[in-house]
């Protein structure tokens, strides 16, 4: 969102300045006032316009694949990798980097919403123009209802802070933790907030409409298996008629060009400025294959598909080439080069993917003979691809997609029964399917759905919040059943306990406050 005042109002609120906890953020202050701030609506929008990007960064970049996909089993990293490993095997510590890294994102942008919140309260107050300081307030309700959504799937029961620029001042450090239904019970009610506060449709491509928060609550009630509230929600974002699948699948993910098309309903933005650190997408490395590295694009792979992942899906479903790349994928326009004059020659049709070349020349065999194509952009725009800054790029990461609200509402139909040949139902699934080139089913179960949804958002960080969703028993089957090793070592999970349906909250909290390590307590 190319915002000209991105950060000027960072002073008047907080920023980075935290008291004793990372999830208690504390205002800072300058020149900037009240009484001379926020008369504007570009003022005002300039304000929520920091929370569309930089403050997601802890969590996007490497937190949400390891807690997303590396734990469902969709995504596989190397035991090298000592801070995303144990994801793989379920042996994170409290301790794990990757786990103080979401903690901190998700409180401080619930902090961020709240102190921005009091901030245009008063300004209206003092004669500010509602028409466009209300929106703004729905915005931070829209993204403080989001935020605590994943901290209930993420850590279960979890400490819910407010007001914090109270807390702080008020000494009280010692928050406990509340119970996880609460925690979602108070997600739920910002969304709400959020819905009522938020326009019909807004002239700025990225930004928050109602339809967002509907399609976001829709995506809670099925979480708490309230079918029929899932139900009325999207299908209020179906008929509103303002979003639809997009024909190119793989487009929505390898270029920046398709950033806010038709199909997305909220996305993480990104830009590329002079220095984009925090601001710029940082997937292409984290995803892309060694042989694609360029002097202008980093490429380490990080994370690779599975070998399960490689196994789920049908014949002919285009999402395949879609998000993975394996032998025989190929991208005619990219044209990678380095010093290497076999390699030159290898890769001057095009960009290829091709596992019996040998490695340096061209080739590319990794421990799972595949790498991830979701939100890979390619080699620079010196080699045919766009502009890549080291491992920068400008690609937006969505969180909420038009396909889940579909499959949302197919699934909030079929509730707990055991299929359905609803017509409604079957017209949503069909038409995700239908765009991904795979035959229509006549009637559909729960497992329908969830393997559909695994192919359809696979990378994307959604899946182990399905696998949880279904409870214990049948996640440990899911886990217990996945092949989590390489091409040549398979590996299987024997040991997965219902404590490792959430993360720990991280040592460095429960150290600073004792009340964390306590038993959760009701909010409401």
């Amino acid at each position: 969102m190319k915002n000209k005042k991105l950060y000027a109002l960072l002073a008047i609120v907080i920023i980075t300045a935290s008291c004793k906890k990372t999830f208690i953020e504390r205002s800072s202050l300058d020149g900037t006032t009240l009484t001379n701030y926020y008369n504007t609506a570009e003022e005002v929008r300039s304000l929520t316009s920091t929370l569309y990007g930089l403050p997601w960064s802890g969590y996007e970049n490497r937190a949400m694949d390891v807690i997303g996909d590396v734990m469902a089993g969709n995504e596989y990293t190397g035991g090298g990798n000592a801070d995303d490993a144990p994801f793989l095997n379920f042996t994170l510590a409290s301790t794990a980097v990757r786990v103080a890294d979401a903690w901190k994102v998700f409180y401080k942008i619930g902090g961020w919403t709240s102190e921005y919140m009091k901030a245009l309260e008063q300004k209206k107050a003092m004669g500010g123009d509602a028409s466009f300081i209300d929106p703004a307030i729905a915005e931070c309700h829209f993204f403080k209802g989001t935020v605590y959504f994943f901290i209930a799937r993420i850590w279960g029961d979890a400490p819910i802070i407010n007001n914090p620029g109270e807390t702080a001042l008020g000494g009280q450090f010692n928050v406990p933790r509340y119970l996880k239904k609460d925690v979602l019970q108070f997600a739920l009610e910002e969304l709400k907030l959020a819905e009522a506060g938020l326009p019909e449709t807004d002239p700025v491509p990225g930004r928050l409409n109602k339809y967002a928060a509907k399609g976001m609550m829709a995506k809670l009630y099925l979480y708490r298996k309230d079918y029929d509230s899932a139900k009325t929600k999207a299908l209020e974002v179906i008929q509103s008629n303002k979003y639809d699948l997009v024909e190119d699948y793989a487009g929505m993910f390898n270029s920046s060009a398709n950033n806010n098309n038709k199909e997305s309903i909220f996305a993480v933005q990104h830009q590329l400025t002079g220095n984009p650190w925090g601001s710029g997408n940082q997937k292409n490395p984290d995803r892309g294959p060694g042989n694609l590295q360029t002097d202008e694009a980093s490429m380490w792979e990080l994370y690779l598909p599975t070998m399960d992942m490689r196994e789920a899906y049908e014949t002919g479903d285009i999402r395949r080439q879609g998000s993975m790349m394996e032998h025989g994928w190929s991208k005619p326009a990219w044209k990678p080069q380095n010093s290497n004059a076999t390699y030159n020659a290898f890769m001057a049709g095009g960009y290829k993917y091709d596992t019996t070349q040998t490695v340096g020349d061209g080739g590319q065999k990794n421990d799972t003979r595949s790498n991830i194509a979701k939100y890979v952009v390619g080699p620079g725009a010196k080699y045919g691809g766009e502009t890549v800054l080291g491992m920068n790029t400008g690609i937006n990461t969505m969180i909420l997609r038009y396909a889940d609200v579909l499959l949302i509402y197919a699934e909030a139909v079929l509730g707990d029964n055991a299929s359905t040949t609803d017509t409604e139902a079957l017209a949503a699934f069909n038409k995700v399917r239908e765009r991904a080139h795979v035959p229509v089913k006549s009637s559909i179960t729960a497992d329908d759905i969830l393997q559909e949804r695994r192919v359809e958002f696979a990378f994307e960080g959604d899946y182990w919040f399905d696998i949880q969703r279904q409870g214990f028993a049948k996640a440990k089957a899911i886990i217990s059943a996945q092949n989590r090793g390489t091409a040549d070592y398979p590996s299987y999970i024997t040991t997965f306990t219902e404590s490792m349906m959430h993360l720990p909250i991280p040592a460095v909290e429960v150290l600073q406050d004792p009340e964390l390590s306590k038993d959760p307590v009701p909010y409401y």
